[in-house]
């Protein structure tokens, strides 16, 4: 069995060697492990580090994204033959003592992707705050695709070459979303392990604060929503711009039928253009509910084909 552990970096010169150093040489059940680096367009010596240290570097000319960096090293793993990927950061978050129990879980066919929960709720360096709106956003992504995932933006992640085959990065911002998402609608199991985590050695380069990491988290589940569940989405903002029509019109009979409907005309006008509104959303709910069907049938194919390649 081959591992590849995958090491997406941008500008990570202070840390990369401690992250590569911090890795298990050994694991039982593993024949060969390997360590590539991507190096995300960095403008310091992360590279040049990560070579010294036996990493295999892969570099992007430009800066294109943590979801771009990670979408390269899937592929790159299937490349070098990988049965099982591991992903984890290079600001040394994730301590590499974990692996093997990532790892294991594969290894004994309980999953398919097996993440590291860094329990949110129970990390002394989150804020109370930070601890509150983490948890918060957790739920809110397991009731909208249907998962028991407890941390569910952890990066420190085991794939199965199942896994790899099975998932297409869609995003260039993060992945983690992204691939919970595919992973549900597509039956692989998931299976949970809980770790610590270093303490932080710089401030997070993807969210300047809770806010933004929750705006830009509620836009990649809306963007994933809107690719795997169209109809539904758009469905659903039809029946919510339906529900002030309705009120509108109710409105406007209740004063037709007490004598004062002439007063009231306006209601109806507005509830016919929110109506208009409502109606444009169920029509393109029914139109990229078919579009779905058809990307499900093309990536079904690619899935095929890359397995053809890569077995």
């Amino acid at each position: 069995m081959k591992l590849i552990i995958n090491i997406p970096c941008y500008n990570e010169e202070e840390t990369i060697e401690r992250v590569i150093k911090d890795l298990p040489k050994k694991i039982t059940g593993i024949s060969q492990i390997k360590v590539q680096v991507i190096d995300d367009g960095s403008q310091d010596r992360t590279g040049e580090i990560a070579k010294k240290c036996g990493a295999q570097v892969i570099q992007h000319a430009v800066n294109r994204g943590l979801g771009e960096a990670f979408k390269t090293g899937m592929k790159a793993a299937l490349e070098k033959g990988a049965d099982i990927m591991v992903n984890t950061d290079a600001d040394h978050q994730y301590p590499g003592k974990y692996i093997p129990a990532l790892v294991y879980e594969i290894l004994h066919n309980k999953a398919d992707l097996v993440i590291g929960n860094r329990q949110p709720w129970k990390v002394k360096y989150f804020s109370i705050v930070k601890r509150i709106f983490q948890w918060f956003g957790n739920m809110v992504v397991r009731r909208l695709i249907g998962t028991k995932v407890q941390d569910t933006v952890s990066g420190f992640r085991a794939y199965s070459k199942n896994a790899l085959l099975h998932i297409n990065v869609t995003t260039k911002f993060s992945y983690v979303l992204d691939t919970i998402v595919q992973s549900v609608k597509k039956g692989l199991k998931i299976v949970e392990i809980p770790i610590d985590t270093n303490p932080p050695t710089r401030d997070s380069r993807l969210f300047k604060n809770i806010f933004h990491h929750m705006y830009k988290s509620g836009l990649s589940m809306l963007r994933v929503s809107v690719i795997y569940e169209p109809f539904k989405t758009f469905m659903f903002f039809g029946v919510l711009f339906s529900i002030p029509a309705i009120l509108l019109i109710l409105r406007f009979l209740y004063f037709y039928f007490t004598g004062d409907g002439s007063g009231h005309i306006q209601s109806l006008v507005i509830a016919v253009f929110i109506f208009s509104g409502s109606g444009f959303f169920i029509v393109i709910a029914i139109v990229a509910g078919l579009i779905g069907v058809n990307r499900k049938i093309i990536e079904d194919h690619y899935n095929q084909y890359k397995k053809q390649i890569y077995d």
